[in-house]
């Protein structure tokens, strides 16, 4: 009876013309959806006396609860809010399983930007995160040993960062040789004894779980993630701004006209073999990978297979370079003949290619997504005269010049001065920062649509590492630090930089069998 009784006043209550759920499509039924842990609780712990002051305090209780203040035992129950948000998530869940092969740019994205679909919208804004998250876990500081390095072990990498539940494993660290002319890009560490001297962490190759995988994304995805550069754009500068064909740095294509900047080429190629981090290219890293997963998962008869590349700023250009570079290869094909499809989504890139190179891109079926903020001024370089916003009949003639540039793929154009949120500012760093990115994707609903967050992203996530959102919010800028920059006290109660990099974090051993299968590396 009691418990009878409890539902009457809860589902009364739940319908109530002053409660907050009044406003959500919630039905009476709704109430059965709350966890069955909780209701016996309250029901139990309540109604053991039916006199009129005990029946008054669990009606006045049951109110505060229905508002999500409390459940009685010190645990929150989800708000209208919380419902409306978690219901949203889960349709958004089922039309990717169904649609993914459309948000993957199968019809180049035709019909889903304006206006803006919220799957699409949530999947850049998720793999925009990955590409955050080698920002996050990179270590910048010259005062430590360990500077240029990932600060997490890859086996703990998104728990480490707080993505529980990202949905991926993380399954290869990516690294690259410094030894080329790009001084801004890299962090090296002031300190003579060093965990590398010659090498920088670039990024890292992940593949999701089977939980992911079957009840989220419809598919097993390969994803890549390449690191860029967070506030310093000094890098631009350090560009040489002229193409070379790719075939100078030995990668398979069968038009030699095709050509990519020189810095980026030499970025993906250059090895060190003197060093245990990059003596594989970050390409010969990628390709082994690569090969390895597709082997493992390509022919599976119950799942499709799925390769999405990322990146921000400098990454991106890497992440459409080794994009071209997987399908070029032929990686993008199990051993039974099936294409398995490959996405790029690039956020706040630079230009990476000639009209060539923008053309195979094509034929070889490469899709690629880029978001990008209007007033920044990465996706203008390089190529800043000889573009593709030149007339075409200038492009003809200039075609073989080595600064004549073309962007690749669709392009998803934001404007931060639409967000109530940010401030107007003259720093390009603002313009190029991936959080504001993200933040202006969550807020985004299409041209001329007015400004409204879509799925309760924190804005405060835009001063993680700028001043950019508006004073009167109250966020710190550059909030985010290192907890005492790495320190931690050892047995002995002495602070110390303790040991990061792990031997399971290097290269596998596996990876000079499959290059040799490549015909990368002698047998």
């Amino acid at each position: 009876m009691a418990t009878i009784l409890s539902h009457n006043l809860l589902t009364k209550n739940y319908n109530s013309s002053s409660s907050p759920f009044k406003t959500t499509s919630f039905s009476e039924t709704s109430f059965l959806h709350l966890p069955e842990k909780r209701f016996r609780v309250a029901t139990k712990a309540s109604l053991t006396r039916t006199d009129e002051a005990s029946l008054s305090a669990v009606i006045s209780r049951l109110e505060r609860e229905s508002q999500g203040l409390t459940d009685g035992v010190g645990e929150q129950w989800l708000t209208a809010e919380d419902f409306r948000r978690r219901d949203k998530k889960t349709e958004e869940e089922r039309r990717l399983r169904d649609t993914w092969r459309k948000i993957q740019g199968e019809d180049d994205w035709a019909g889903l930007t304006d206006p803006m679909d919220p799957v699409l919208r949530s999947e850049l804004i998720r793999y925009g995160e990955m590409a955050q998250a080698c920002y996050d876990a990179f270590d910048f500081d010259p005062s430590s040993r360990y500077c240029g390095s990932s600060r997490f072990s890859r086996h703990e990498f998104f728990d480490s960062l707080g993505m529980n539940g990202s949905g991926y494993d993380v399954a290869r660290y990516l690294y690259a040789t410094s030894n080329i002319n790009l001084p801004n890009f890299f962090s090296k560490s002031r300190w003579s004894k060093v965990w590398s001297k010659n090498a920088n962490w670039m990024g890292y190759v992940a593949v999701s779980d089977d939980e992911a995988t079957c009840n989220r994304l419809g598919r097993r995805d390969i994803a890549i993630a390449w690191r860029g550069t967070v506030t310093r754009l000094e890098w631009i500068a350090d560009l040489k701004d002229y193409l070379k064909p790719v075939t100078n740095n030995n990668l398979r294509c069968p038009d030699p006209a095709v050509k990519v900047e020189s810095g980026f080429l030499d970025l993906y190629t250059d090895k060190d073999t003197s060093c245990k981090f990059s003596r594989f290219s970050a390409r010969e890293q990628i390709l082994a990978e690569v090969k390895r997963l597709v082997e493992k998962y390509g022919d599976d008869e119950d799942e499709e297979l799925s390769i999405t590349v990322t990146g921000h700023s400098l990454g991106g250009a890497l992440a459409i370079l080794s994009a071209y570079d997987v399908a070029e290869m032929g990686l993008n094909r199990s051993r039974s003949g099936k294409v398995i499809p490959v996405t790029v989504l690039t956020y706040g890139g630079p230009r990476v290619g000639n009209v060539r190179f923008k053309d195979r891109l094509k034929e070889l079926g490469v899709k690629v997504m880029r978001v990008v903020n209007v007033h920044d001024v990465v996706p203008k370089s390089p190529g800043l005269f000889l573009n593709e916003r030149a007339p075409h009949a200038v492009m003809k003639i200039a075609e073989g010049l080595p600064w004549c540039y073309c962007h690749v793929g669709e392009e998803l154009a934001l404007d931060h001065q639409n967000s109530p949120f940010l401030k107007s500012s003259v720093d390009p760093s603002n313009a190029h920062n991936l959080e504001a990115l993200l933040h202006l994707l969550d807020g985004y609903h299409g041209k001329g649509e007015r400004f409204v967050l879509s799925s309760g992203r924190d804005p405060a996530l835009v001063n993680k590492a700028s001043d950019f959102l508006k004073e009167h919010f109250m966020v710190p800028p550059f909030w985010r630090q290192d907890a005492n920059k790495g320190m931690v006290r050892n047995s002995e109660g002495r602070w110390i930089q303790a040991e990061r990099l792990r031997s399971e974090d290097h290269h596998s051993p596996d990876i000079h069998h499959h290059l040799s299968q490549l015909r990368l590396l002698p047998s």
